[in-house]
């Protein structure tokens, strides 16, 4: 193992209140040679990494290379703003700002953070005041703390895994009528279910004082199943949901709203689709995500979701990355475990197949891409339609996509008669600020990487596309 990792040490000796002498003292090497490591002038050998973890209790984990490049690709969009246009920033300066010193780095995208909430709410700031609402001195979307605490999680919470497991024994579910079984464990809580019109956009109504849930009588069987184990969440595992959210990653009170919520929805998938035997679904069918979704009776989504979260120690399904998109190109849910980064502050990349999807709804997409960096993946994608039942309802449609690194494609069936190795990879990026395809048609705005250069006696396909350079790796 040759890690340099000074900038890291360094951080960790301030942290615990050592000087250089003392922490070379613990390691048993010179000041001067632990001065070189923390300078990138020595590599951080796999000896001194263990007696780091021995002496300040450690995850060695902490060390790897995952969140180094999740920072540096937050930075990289933080400074791909138009904002910072004019001011000579380059993407070897702002890698090298995140690399020598990642608790300023830290602090930028933070602040950030809080710039780009603070500007959006100001668009409705002047409704708000005259309305005589009170915006509550939010700076921070509770969206964006579920999302970080998921991924911190993993996509993975055990406590749920095992009450869902726990509900089969007790309740004596089975699967080919999981929908009565469900009631009927709620009428042993002494709660009535019973399905009426849709009101408005509500799909599911609880009335706690009436112990009643109400039900739009138009929902599919698959979501009638999903929102009963979501109701049986909140209202049975209220105390572990209370556990789960108490974390310093969910800051205000809507956070550990929408982060019990999520979860509950967590709880459905795993009640639909038991972790052991859809695992082992997933592995017999490769990961068909139509067949499982009629053989469990649940959504094209409801699957992909639960696909992500097959992260048992010893029964580990493929590490996807999720993504769902509105029509606008808004990223409404995120997660990745294959590695691939997502724009945090914008739209996702229109070369991406969840985005290619929207122009042919209904038609499931597969696709080999390759990022800047060379890392390639393999993603299927496709459009799904929600209401509430009726036809007069509105739809909403959105994209799904799912996918992970090449390596794994070959234990999907929609590789099958693919020669994913010769293919060419369509090239895509996280975003055009941080993209470094100047060539690409499909550009929107110009890359950070380079001054922006124009010509109006020279014209290519896009305004910010290079018309000298092709768009391809």
């Amino acid at each position: 193992m040759d890690l340099r990792l000074g900038a890291k040490v360094r951080a960790l000796r301030r942290q615990e209140g050592l000087t250089q002498a003392r922490l070379a003292e613990k390691l048993g090497i010179s000041a001067s040679y632990l001065n070189l490591i923390e300078h990138d002038k020595r590599p951080l050998t796999a000896p001194l990494l263990i007696q780091l973890a021995s002496h300040f209790d450690l995850d060695v984990a902490s060390f790897g290379q995952d969140r180094d490049a999740e920072l540096e690709s937050d930075l990289l969009e933080v400074f791909g703003d138009a904002m910072f246009e004019g001011m000579g920033l380059t993407n070897v300066g702002v890698r090298e700002l995140s690399r020598t010193t990642p608790e300023v780095a830290r602090a930028v995208v933070h602040l950030y953070q809080h710039y780009r909430n603070a500007y959006t709410q100001a668009s409705r700031l002047a409704h708000t005041v005259a309305d005589g609402q009170d915006l509550g001195g939010r700076t921070r979307l509770p969206s964006e703390e579920v999302t970080e605490f998921i991924h911190a999680a993993r996509n993975w919470f055990q406590p749920l895994e095992d009450a869902a497991e726990e509900l089969w024994k007790t309740a004596s579910l089975q699967s080919i009528e999981l929908r009565h079984g469900l009631t009927r464990y709620l009428e042993t809580l002494g709660i009535r279910v019973r399905y009426a019109p849709a009101k408005g956009n509500a799909i599911r109504r609880y009335d706690p004082g009436r112990k009643e849930l109400v039900l739009s009588e138009g929902l599919a069987r698959s979501a009638r199943h999903f929102q009963l184990s979501h109701q049986i969440a909140l209202i049975t595992l209220s105390d572990t949901l209370d556990e789960l959210t108490r974390s310093d990653l969910l800051r205000s009170e809507a956070s550990r709203v929408l982060g019990r919520m999520v979860l509950a929805n967590y709880f459905a998938g795993a009640l639909m689709m038991p972790y052991a035997d859809f695992y082992a679904a997933c592995e017999a069918e490769r990961y068909d995500i139509d067949l499982l979704a009629r053989r469990y009776g649940a959504t094209f989504e409801q699957v992909c979701h639960r696909m992500t979260t097959l992260r048992k120690p010893g029964q580990e399904g493929i590490p996807f990355h999720f993504l769902k998109i509105d029509t606008a190109g808004n990223i409404s849910k995120r997660f990745s475990a294959s590695g691939i980064r997502f724009a945090r502050f914008g739209g996702a990349c229109p070369r991406w197949n969840v985005s290619m999807a929207l122009l042919d709804p209904g038609r499931l997409r597969v696709q080999v891409s390759r990022m800047p960096d060379g890392t390639g993946y393999f993603c299927v994608a496709r459009t799904i339609v929600k209401n509430a039942g009726a036809y007069r309802a509105p739809e909403v449609v959105h994209s799904i996509g799912l996918g992970c690194e090449l390596e794994h494609a070959h234990r999907m069936v929609y590789a099958d008669g693919m020669d994913i190795g010769g293919m060419e990879a369509v090239p895509i990026g996280v975003t055009c600020r941080l993209c470094e395809r100047r060539g690409c048609e499909q550009r929107a705005f110009p890359s950070l990487s380079a001054e922006l250069e124009l010509d109006e006696n020279v014209r290519g396909l896009g305004f910010y596309a290079d018309p000298d350079e092709s768009d391809g790796d």
